[in-house]
């Protein structure tokens, strides 16, 4: 009877669960021949005649598909939260990145052996990215002094990357345990206010990286904050979602600043 219990309480959960990630409603974004698939989470009690902040996640690689769902597994929990929705309440934007594709440019450790030579082209879902946000950020409802991005493992990497094609459009940005170009840094360096995260005993994205990043933004002039975990692995986006302050101090920029 209590194996019983047990079960329907876990299907109940899991119901309420994929219940609440429905309120990421489902949209895709067309340009050309090209399509992004993506969930936002409208502001809470919206008002079309309020403005709002905006906040772009970047899903890691486990999370590529054409499913335009399983780049919520990690985050979307986190926006949907009472007191978050209620304390922050925003526009919230997780694209999905395509299953034979990445967001940044960077291959792992290294760059693709035609990055150097051509920076302004992005790969084709980041591109879509860019593009979406080019044009959401013109809506109305929308506050640009207020927008923000977050993405961990690849989407780490993607966070990196959109600053350095895009370093007027944020206002703060949390890449987890991620990794980028140091010598691009000085793109965004003093312009974007950043709080890196990352695991010390990651063995997937070497927390060097995230190092090498900092470094090359206080070289630039920047100031970024910095936390790396203690016996933590690749998984620090946990972590980092766990910190009370992780939403108040995004929310704490504007680009008046």
């Amino acid at each position: 009877m209590k194996k019983i219990t047990l079960i329907i309480a876990l299907f109940f959960i899991s119901n309420i669960t994929a219940q609440n990630l429905d309120l990421f409603k489902k949209e895709i974004f067309i340009q050309d021949e090209d399509t992004l698939r993506y969930r936002i989470l409208k502001p809470n009690n919206y008002n079309p005649n309020k403005q709002y902040p905006v906040h772009l996640f970047l899903h890691g690689s486990g999370e590529r598909g054409n499913d335009n769902f399983s780049q919520l597994t990690h985050g979307a929990k986190l926006f949907l939260k009472k007191e978050n929705r209620e304390k922050y309440n925003s526009w919230v934007i997780f694209p999905q990145c395509s299953e034979n594709d990445r967001w940044p440019s960077l291959i792992s450790d290294l760059w693709n052996k035609n990055f150097n030579q051509n920076i302004t082209k992005p790969n084709k879902s980041l591109g879509l990215v860019i593009k979406l946000m080019d044009s959401f950020v013109e809506k109305k409802q929308v506050n640009k002094q207020k927008i923000y991005v977050s993405g961990l493992s690849m989407g780490g990497m993607g966070t990196f990357e959109i600053l350095f094609r895009r370093p007027n459009m944020f206002a703060a940005a949390t890449p987890i345990c991620g990794n980028g170009s140091p010598q691009l840094a000085k793109l965004f360096a003093d312009k974007v206010p950043i709080w890196i995260f990352h695991g010390s005993d990651d063995t997937v994205v070497s927390p060097k990286h995230s190092l090498k990043m900092a470094k090359a933004i206080i070289e630039a002039g920047g100031s970024p904050k910095i936390t790396f975990y203690e016996n933590v692995g690749h998984d620090s986006w946990n972590n980092a979602f766990a910190e009370k302050d992780f939403l108040k101090w995004i929310h704490s920029k504007s680009k008046k600043q």
